[in-house]
């Protein structure tokens, strides 16, 4: 007799699995539609085993130029849209100078 499956998961956009998401600090916008954004992360030295920061620079799309220089955002991985452009920008959580969003 067949072995009668049952698919517990319907097919959905969801079905793909979540966006690699992180948040970071604008230091570029001068760039059509495109900000640059500092990601901070701590990795553990292989020698010393101490926790060490490190930072990335990741491009990201920003469609109606919202971000500014020093802005607070969140961004999320996408197709890539150009030669080093891979994610997009989610939403800006601060604004230079302003208190932060209370959900994050």
């Amino acid at each position: 007799m067949a072995k009668k499956t049952e698919n517990t998961q319907p097919m959905s956009v969801s079905s793909r699995g979540r966006r690699n998401e992180v948040i970071g600090e604008v230091v570029s916008d001068k760039m059509t539609k495109t900000i640059a954004v500092r990601v901070y992360r701590t990795v553990r030295h292989a020698k010393y085993s101490k926790f060490v920061k490190r930072s990335s620079i990741f491009k990201a799309h920003d469609e109606k130029n919202e971000a500014k220089n020093g802005d607070l955002v969140l961004i999320a991985a996408s197709r890539p849209l150009s030669k080093t452009k891979r994610w997009s920008l989610v939403k800006i959580i601060q604004k230079v100078g302003q208190q932060p969003e209370a959900n994050v």
